[in-house]
């Protein structure tokens, strides 16, 4: 979450009366995370987080995400739920952004995660794959692999600022991944995926998951992929952390086993995810505006994964069940 359309306070109550949920006591905006301008709002029934969306997110896959989050709380799974308005509306447009009001989850996400966290983790991964089974509209993953290379045109001149010799390195580990990805009809299990499951994106109380945010960028894709982004995520301090490693598999597998194939993909899935969150990382360093109320995350921490991934491409043989 961030912040980069500020909001006047006048239109946003305003934008409220369309809304059966009182009156505005306070709003204020929310600096963590990259993607949209987000805000909490208080009002005199209860707290709301409004979103207001950037450029990244298409207007076009609004409907689907807010479906998915409909879905998904429907079966059980602690999310946000989108609030209509007293038509039945859900997008609206405030400050010329699509914008959505959604109920506000209590909780706070863990910036150091332990082995439970990482448990916790994984069960609720899986079971927010198996309650994903359900939903049968597909949403393609707007930064799969197929954008890649792309982004790194976009940003390829510019890397040598954070090491030399970077240009080649991600060169190469690029066209690995592309060579090595599973393809559509390998036999992957494929479904609903969050794609974001970072530990920011997950609340707790006390040691229990009180809930999952921000799924703007959830997509249909292989489920495997989503434990690769995870294993990215979690798994990481300033070294890999394998005792988180397998606490967060052992959660997952407590729910749904991984299929042999799934398995063996899961290293060069890692390796593409850790590719992934560094070019955009880097992609997003140049192009965030000045001014924009957001903390800009360091790609230089995905350098580490990407060796990581490279380098040791057995690592899972210590966490075969």
């Amino acid at each position: 979450m961030a912040v980069y359309t500020n909001l006047a306070e006048e239109k946003l109550r305003a934008f409220l009366l369309l809304f059966d949920v009182g009156e505005l006591l306070t709003f204020s905006g929310i600096s963590e995370g990259v993607e949209n301008s987000n805000f909490f709002v208080q009002t005199t029934r209860a707290r709301y987080i409004l979103t207001l969306f950037e450029k990244r997110v298409s207007s076009q896959d609004l409907p689907w995400f807010m479906e998915l989050m409909q879905f998904l709380h429907a079966q059980g799974i602690h999310c946000p739920r989108p609030v209509m308005d007293r038509s039945g509306t859900i997008i609206h447009l405030l400050e010329g952004r699509p914008a959505t009001l959604t109920t506000f989850l209590n909780g706070q996400w863990k910036k150091n995660p332990h082995q439970q966290d990482c448990r916790a983790l994984g069960v609720a991964m899986a079971k927010f794959h198996w309650a994903g089974k359900g939903f049968v509209q597909e949403r393609l993953n707007s930064v799969g692999i197929h954008t890649w290379r792309g982004l790194w045109a976009q940003c390829e001149e510019k890397a040598e600022i954070f090491e030399a010799g970077l240009s080649t390195k991600i060169g190469r580990l690029l066209t690995t991944v592309e060579q090595q990805w599973p393809s559509q009809h390998a036999g992957l299990p494929r479904g609903q995926i969050h794609a974001d499951l970072f530990p920011d994106n997950v609340f707790f109380e006390g040691d229990v998951i009180s809930g999952i945010i921000d799924f703007y960028f959830a997509c249909t894709d292989f489920l495997a992929y989503d434990v690769a982004i995870a294993l990215n995520a979690w798994c990481f301090d300033k070294s890999f952390l394998p005792e988180n490693v397998k606490a967060l598999l052992d959660g997952y597998r407590s729910v749904r086993h991984f299929q042999p194939q799934e398995w063996q993909s899961l290293p060069i899935l890692c390796l593409g995810a850790a590719l992934r969150f560094f070019l955009t990382r880097l992609h997003d360093w140049f192009a965030t505006p000045e001014g924009a109320h957001v903390i800009k995350k360091d790609p230089r921490e995905y350098m580490m994964k990407l060796d990581f991934f490279s380098q040791q491409r057995d690592f899972l043989v210590a966490f075969q069940a």
